[in-house]
């Protein structure tokens, strides 16, 4: 247990009958800046730049397949969730392990809009990193879109640098015209 704010949060592996909540839960996020990506013949450059009227992102609905896991599901995958008030689950991390190159992949990591700046993405990330530990991971590796200035903040401030980009992965998609980055850190 955690208390924040006067909150108090309890940090818990995801149980079957948290599923609801966790595909419940708006991932949605609205920022005044995003990264604009230029690919250049040596890699690409990233630069922030101002967005008017301020972007509101809605990510769309999964179409099955991967749904956060539950507690003894897969032993190199967890999810990790964070309950508020009145038993409300209020965030969560899904993170998988792959063995072959020791990389511990936070798959989704969300909070609740209302409970954001609270420090609950920063505890679940510690469970995740814990969990990478157990595990012996290496590293640590994630996928945000370039339009997520607050997320690319926040993870380069919990320790994540750059370490790639996908113009492709969002092609026919949703996302279409978004570019994907790729952010790594060694697991502490």
């Amino acid at each position: 247990m955690t208390a924040i704010n006067d909150t108090t949060y309890e940090y818990r592996i995801a149980r079957p009958e948290d599923t609801e909540a966790i595909e419940a839960l708006d991932g949605s996020f609205s920022t005044s800046t995003v990264f604009e990506v230029a690919v250049t013949g040596d890699g690409f450059a990233l630069r922030e730049v101002p967005v008017d009227p301020p972007l509101v992102k809605v990510f769309p609905e999964d179409e099955g397949g991967d749904d956060a896991e539950t507690e003894g599901e897969d032993a190199d995958s967890r999810t990790f969730v964070a309950v508020g008030a009145a038993r409300a689950l209020v965030g969560f991390a899904a993170v998988s392990y792959s063995p072959w190159n020791r990389r511990l992949t936070i798959e989704d990591i969300e909070v609740a809009a209302d409970h954001r700046g609270r420090g609950i993405g920063r505890a679940l990330m510690g469970h995740a990193l814990d969990f990478a530990r157990e595990r012996g991971a290496g590293h640590v590796w994630l996928e945000v879109t370039n339009v997520n200035a607050p997320a690319i903040h926040a993870y380069r401030r919990m320790g994540f640098s750059l370490c790639g980009l996908d113009t492709a992965l969002y092609l026919g998609t949703e996302s279409e015209g978004e570019q994907a980055l790729y952010m790594s850190m060694p697991c502490p």
